[in-house]
Order: structure tokens, then sequence, then C-alpha cells
């Protein structure tokens, strides 16, 4: 090969064949050295990320109603948003009420009534009023508490005339003869013939027990306004809740 070269070339390069042979090495070993080169960096295709599934979204408690909407019997607790057997004030009604039958009764006793009997059925329950038996201003619509006494046609209580100190009716309760007035069943006409009290007072007896459910002790008296000391002392033994 190199005998085949031109003169000039010959003469000019002066190179031997050991020295072509290494320069060839040489040329082998870099033209090798640039294809790895370009090969590592030849553009490659850029495989996108996988999806990752969202979370589900995350819905929040939905607020408790207030009290004032909730059904009647809701929550922990009768009334509007109270549990059921519950008064305002936090206290415990009972489920039933007992109550003393007695007087002019075919089964005069002590009954056990749900709670919110009227007296008309406490009589029911007693198997009702005897022949003769005078109801008038027995108010048997009242709604009975626990604990209450209801006479029927006994004097000195609505329904049967009161006697007097000289034996005709519309005495004071308590006189000769007579027995304490209830206070839960009386009139505001009876509460009028008690010593001291006026139609006034009268008017307030009967508003006290309307809004306070009845009278539960003679003490409670006192709540009255225009009762005090001494005139609770006048009425105390004349009258019975």
């Amino acid at each position: 090969m190199g005998e085949r070269l031109p003169l000039w070339v010959q003469t000019r390069c002066g190179l031997e064949p050991r020295t072509l042979a290494a320069l060839a090495v040489v040329l082998v070993v870099a033209a090798c050295a640039a294809a790895g080169t370009f090969w590592a960096g030849r553009p490659e295709p850029v495989r996108a990320p996988e999806i990752v599934d969202a979370a589900p979204p995350v819905t929040p408690p939905e607020p408790a109603p207030p009290e004032s909407a909730l059904p009647s019997g809701a929550g922990s607790g009768g009334g509007l948003g109270r549990g059921a057997g519950e008064n305002p004030v936090g206290g415990k009604v009972p489920a039933e009420v007992v109550v003393d039958v007695g007087g002019k009764v075919r089964s005069p006793g002590v009954l056990t009534l749900p709670a919110g009997s009227r007296v008309a059925d406490a009589l029911r329950a007693a198997g009702g009023a005897r022949p003769g038996a005078d109801l008038t201003g027995l108010n048997r619509a009242r709604v009975l508490f626990d604990g209450e006494q209801v006479l029927v046609g006994v004097p000195g209580v609505p329904g049967a005339p009161v006697p007097s100190p000289g034996g005709g009716p519309g005495a004071v309760p308590g006189g000769s003869g007579g027995v304490p007035l209830s206070l839960n069943a009386a009139t505001a006409e009876q509460f009028d013939g008690l010593p001291g009290v006026g139609p006034v007072l009268a008017r307030r007896l009967v508003e006290h027990r309307a809004e306070h459910g009845g009278f539960r002790a003679v003490e409670e008296l006192r709540e009255v306004d225009g009762i005090g000391e001494r005139r609770f002392a006048d009425l105390r033994p004349l009258v019975r809740p």
C-alpha cells in the first residue's frame, strides 16, 4: 500500500508500516469512542408518569340542628328539644299519678292513674259518683297531680254545700263543723269566703294555682302576692292542698 502512494506522499510522510498500524488502531479507537458518545447522547422517548388516583373528597360532618329545630321527643331527654319524661326545668315528670278519691263514690280509695288524667278520670276509676251526690262546682276537667285527694259530695269541698255555724250553707270552711278548703279544687268564690281574702286575692290564688299546676303544700300560699305571714297564719288551719 505504501508503495502505491505517490512518491511525494511517501517522502512527506515518511511513515513506517508499524507507525501506520498504530495510527490505524488509534483512529479505530477514536471512531468507536465517537460512536459510543453519539449513541449515549441520542434522544430517548420519555415515559409519562402513571396517574395516581385521587383520594375521595372528605365530606365534613353536618352540623347538629339547633335545639329549637328538633322534633318533639328528640335528643337525650318530652318537650321541644328535650327528652321524653322531662319538664322544662330538667326534672322528671312522673308517668303516673297516685290520687285518693273519697266521699260519695262507689269505690273510694287510692288510685293510680296515668299522668295527665283529670278529675273525671278519677271519678270513673272510682266507679262513679253515688246517686244524689252533688257535683256542682266540681271541676271535672281539672288535671290531677300526684298525691292529690279528691272528695266528692263532702262538706267543705266543691261539689257539696259548706255548712255554716248555724247550719246553713256559705259558712267559712274550717268553722264549726267545717273541714279545710281544698286549695286545688276551690273556686274563686270559695276563696273569697276565707277570712282576709277578697275578690282580688281570690283571683290571684286561682291564677297562681293554674300557673304552677296546683298547690302541693299549704306553705306555698306564701308565694302568692298579698299573703304575708299574718294572713298565712290565719289561713293555714282553714285550707289544705
